[in-house]
């Protein structure tokens, strides 16, 4: 899978691609990945990639011509992409299913912005879509570039050596993921439950499915509504909302 990022801080992004899982898939051959320098797609001897804001306002703003620019060559170089990504505080939110999307695309190109934005001519004539990591504002979109590809690239069948540490992700069902322990099995006295220490798989199994359930309605209970739940995981939230009324009930 092919990622091309376009950025004015491109050793920002190249020291994050040094290590990690997104480093190994690149070692291994399973990601390529291109860094961009947006300034190399200027004309004036500034290298200008920024000017002032029509009807006046603070901050400058990123101009259209070198980005249109940068995806022209990226074309050109390395093949027409299947998306042109705009990562924006504008753009609609990042998910685990458009982690999933973008990672049976062949080629994806990642635009970071900076200053008080990009002309909005970028977004309607180079981008094909704009993407969010969260409600909050970052200094430029480098972060932004990295998460997503990060959360794709890992995806990518052969990048995580174990497919199960996938599979079994937070919300990879549409749920969080259950709670983790490795040794010592007491810590500051606080001791691993006991079924995960009873050599039971099918007891470990329920136990991981209902702690995975049970964690989800107290942290983040809207995901409920959209998880894939099969009749089992079903029958244990019901048992954990009665509990749930009882102990309220009790309190």
């Amino acid at each position: 899978m092919k990622f091309d990022i376009v950025t004015i801080f491109p050793r920002m992004v190249e020291a994050t691609l040094a290590d990690g899982v997104v480093a190994r898939g690149i070692e291994r051959g399973l990601l390529d990945v291109e860094v961009h320098d947006l300034r190399d797609h200027t004309t004036d001897r500034h290298r200008s990639v920024d000017d002032v804001p029509y009807g006046g306002g603070p901050g400058m703003v990123m101009k259209p011509e070198p980005l249109a620019r940068a995806v022209r060559q990226i074309r050109e170089r390395r093949g027409d992409p299947a998306t042109v990504i705009l990562l924006t505080p504008q753009g609609r939110r990042f998910t685990q299913a458009d982690a999933v999307r973008l990672s049976t695309l062949k080629h994806v190109v990642l635009l970071c912005g900076r200053y008080e934005g990009m002309d909005e001519r970028v977004r309607t004539a180079v981008a094909t879509e704009e993407l969010s990591i969260g409600d909050y504002v970052l200094s430029g979109g480098e972060l932004a570039a990295l998460v997503v590809m990060d959360a794709v690239g890992r995806l990518i069948p052969g990048v995580v050596g174990d497919s199960r540490s996938v599979e079994e992700d937070s919300f990879a069902r549409g749920l969080l993921d259950y709670p983790h322990y490795t040794r010592p099995s007491e810590f500051e006295g606080s001791r691993v439950p006991d079924v995960l220490l009873s050599g039971h798989h099918e007891e470990v199994r329920r136990w991981r499915k209902r702690a995975a359930l049970r964690r989800t309605l107290e942290r983040r209970p809207e995901l409920l509504d959209a998880a894939a739940l099969d009749d089992e995981e079903r029958a244990m939230l019901g048992e954990i909302r009665r509990e749930q009324e009882r102990d309220h009930e009790r309190d």
